[in-house]
């Protein structure tokens, strides 16, 4: 079965309706524009359809997706690292399932409705890119990544990731886990890696190795760019104390990988992976 129609199955098959990109109406906008291409058989250097429809489109589903994503993963993750009268307070408020099996379901479906999004957005700046002959929708996946819409580059989905792998651990939860024997922590020469597979074509692979010390991340977080780094690493790096922490860093310091500016205010720590990662070393 050929992605799109996979892609169709999936969303139709979602107990809730969720933002999605618009594969089918996308690839009309592009046949569309093959109809007006110029005489040398590309599209013209200015085009209504690229210019007025298809990017826009895009960026909306895009940001749309990630929006919803980031929201839904933040409050589940919220409600499992919450504990007493907060934790309680919350399921009365969300009227959830109180079952670890819904929320270690719920962590799986953000995953895959995460994972497969990206896929789609990748695959359609790809036909457009060999449609006209040129590097606009690489361009544009790269202007995404710098306003913070990839969706693999939000912080919530390594953190998804290793809140299942966490509940995995669990006596309790032994059965349903079996839902989640394709993610994966892996160390190949000390090196940490979180990976996760979805149908047999689509993998995501995120190295948990902090770029500044060379090592496994300790106490990690996650810049708005999507880069992972040791949060002392991470001060050190915006020229900021680990009081007053990375709120406080200048807006103009820029990521030690990717150097875009104003990523660490809205730094995430990421709890789940910690926990992970403590539970994994001490193992060791």
């Amino acid at each position: 079965m050929k992605f799109a129609k996979k892609y169709a199955t999936y969303m139709r098959g979602m107990e809730e309706e969720l933002p999605a990109v618009g594969l089918k109406r996308l690839k009309k906008m592009l046949k569309k524009c093959r109809s007006h291409e110029g005489a040398a058989g590309r599209c013209p250097g200015r085009c209504s359809v690229c210019d007025g429809s298809f990017f826009p489109s895009l960026m909306n589903e895009m940001s749309a997706v990630v929006g919803c994503f980031n929201e839904k993963a933040k409050k589940l993750l919220e409600l499992h690292l919450a504990s007493g009268f907060k934790k309680y307070a919350m399921w009365f408020t969300n009227k959830g399932d109180k079952s670890h099996g819904k929320l270690i379901q719920q962590g799986k479906d953000l995953v895959t409705y995460a994972i497969i999004n990206a896929v789609a957005m990748r695959k359609i700046l790809k036909k457009y890119d060999k449609i006209h002959y040129s590097k606009q929708g690489q361009e544009f996946k790269a202007q995404a990544q710098s306003l913070h819409i990839e969706i693999l580059q939000s912080p919530w989905l390594c953190e998804l990731m290793a809140f299942y792998m966490n509940l995995r651990r669990s006596k309790k939860n032994k059965a349903a886990m079996e839902l989640f024997g394709d993610c994966s922590l892996i160390f190949d020469d000390d090196r940490p890696t979180l990976s996760c597979s979805l149908f047999d074509s689509m993998r995501v692979d995120i190295s948990l190795t902090c770029s500044i010390c060379l090592d496994t991340v300790f106490d990690p977080v996650s810049l708005s760019c999507g880069h992972i780094f040791c949060y002392l690493c991470c001060c050190s790096a915006a020229s900021v104390t680990i009081v007053d922490g990375l709120k406080f860093a200048d807006h103009k310091s820029k990521c030690p990988l990717c150097r875009q500016q104003g990523v660490f205010p809205d730094a995430v720590h990421l709890d789940e992976l910690n926990m992970l990662l403590s539970h994994s070393t001490f193992n060791c």
